[in-house]
């Protein structure tokens, strides 16, 4: 991205600064349930007189600063709730780094799992600084046993590369500028890239993709890397890369527009997936399609009614122009299909809908596969990045006839939009031996710990988790 000093390079030796030295004299960190259930007896007589004179109490997410010697910090308390906090909150360390003093610190208690406390801290620290400077001396954790200091960096600077590209304002991130992100990637790991932009599309058969982007000066583009063995198994990727969304000639108020930066929500989570693949060296030929565009106002804009050609010949009935990223994945999908891959999901911020069901935090699963499905559903609440199975309900693919085109790519309705959404995606995949689509949202609208407000590639994790348990070492 040009300008921007966060380069995957740059995330890395940043995320170095987050992490005490193994030598480190740390302050410890202790986890409390209750007032008794038998923490607190590892503090010094003073140290507990001043829980009490605090009227602390160990809720999921209080901490406590413990005095120490000549005016030192003795120690830290952080309140769990009780039991079950790793299920509900596992993120719940990740709420330290921005409450605690500069300093370095260790977890005194047992952890169910080292290195999601770890992750949880290291997100926890993430600051999008690109346009101010950044003054403040970051809490470091000394890694406790069990985390696999490679691994937990790994995630953090995927889940970091993610959190950027979103973050970025969309006069800095265009088409183009996602494209050089997305070369800087491929350069990292030796992959190779290919771009089809502007008219190009329609010369390749792209015209979905080009109907979208033509209404802006920043040209759209079809952005396709492709890495490892040609005779792995195939593993593709499609994430939207809308760069930023007015709602076309079906415009959005302008309370609408004022996240639309996040629309390429999709492509980060494509790129921060691909970041781990590579970075594993899982056994897969990679491929990873972004379709990236600005969905624009101008006199050549697409219009509701238009009936678009679509790369496998199927004609699409316009319903409104602000549910354009459809249309982009599915040239896209299209393309990906025709090679026949093992495995072909997308990730995108697809529908208002999802977050009507589930929330922002909670993004929808779609796969027709039941084992597929259960198995990203465990991977990503072992990685704390969960989705929530939603179904390919048949009966609603008929909310898409059109009585002019082969399909209308929204339904007529207000019910349902996320579920028609991706039937009318799964239109679009027909020899691709499992599909899953992750309808995100993208975004974190109010700061819970290790997750600040922001950019959030939602399913990045949860699918790397998955693809390490199929495809890397078994782990115990």
């Amino acid at each position: 991205m040009a300008n921007n000093a966060n380069t995957l390079e740059a995330l890395g030796l940043q995320l170095k600064t987050f992490i005490a030295e193994k030598e480190a004299d740390a302050t410890p960190i202790w986890l409390v349930g209750s007032l008794e259930d038998g923490t607190l007896d590892q503090l010094s007589e003073g140290q507990r007189a001043w829980v009490e004179s605090q009227n602390w109490q160990p809720a999921a997410g209080a901490t406590l600063v413990l005095p120490g010697e000549n005016g030192a910090i003795g120690g830290v308390l952080l309140g769990t709730g009780g039991e079950g906090w790793e299920k509900d909150k596992p993120f719940l360390p990740g709420g330290l780094p921005g409450s605690l003093p500069s300093g370095d610190y260790a977890f005194a208690s047992d952890l169910p799992d080292p290195e999601l406390a770890s992750l949880a801290w290291l997100a926890g620290c993430y600051r999008f600084t690109r346009y101010k400077a950044d003054q403040t001396k970051p809490a470091r954790l000394k890694l406790p046993e069990g985390a696999d200091p490679d691994k937990v960096t790994a995630l953090a600077q995927a889940t970091y590369f993610g959190r950027d590209l979103i973050n970025t304002p969309a006069n800095d991130l265009g088409p183009a500028e996602l494209e050089t992100a997305v070369r800087d990637l491929g350069h990292t790991f030796g992959a190779s890239v290919k771009v089809t932009e502007g008219r190009d599309l329609l010369a390749d058969n792209f015209p979905m993709i080009h109907a979208v982007g033509r209404a802006s000066d920043r040209p759209p583009r079809l952005i396709d890397l492709t890495w490892g063995k040609p005779d792995a198994p195939k593993l593709t990727i499609v994430g939207k890369g809308i760069c930023f969304d007015t709602g076309g000639l079906n415009m959005k108020p302008g309370s609408g527009m004022l996240l639309m930066k996040k629309d390429m929500g999709g492509a980060a989570a494509a790129l921060a997936t691909a970041f781990l693949v590579m970075q594993a060296d899982l056994p897969v030929r990679l491929r990873v399609l972004i379709p990236a565009a600005d969905n624009n106002i101008s006199g050549n804009a697409f219009r509701p009614g238009d009936v678009l050609q679509s790369r496998s010949g199927k004609t699409v009935e316009i319903g409104n122009t602000d549910a354009e990223g459809r249309l982009v994945l599915a040239d896209a999908l299209a393309l990906a299909d025709e090679e026949e891959p093992d495995y072909l999901i997308t990730f995108a911020t697809l529908t208002g809908a999802a977050r009507s069901a589930l929330g922002p935090d909670l993004p929808p699963l779609y796969s027709d596969d039941d084992d597929f499905a259960q198995a990203l559903l465990e991977a990503g609440t072992k990685t704390g990045d969960p989705v929530w199975r939603m179904p390919f309900w048949n009966p609603y693919d008929e909310w898409l006839k059109s009585s002019i085109a082969d399909v209308n790519h929204i339904s007529q309705g207000p019910f349902a939009g996320s579920i028609t959404a991706a039937l009318f995606l799964r239109r679009f995949v027909e020899k691709a031996k499992r599909f899953a689509h992750f309808d995100i949202y993208g975004w974190v609208p109010r700061p819970t710990p290790g997750r600040p407000q922001g950019g959030e590639p939602h399913g990045a994790r949860a699918l790397f988790a998955f693809l390490q348990k199929t495809f890397g070492k078994a782990e115990g």
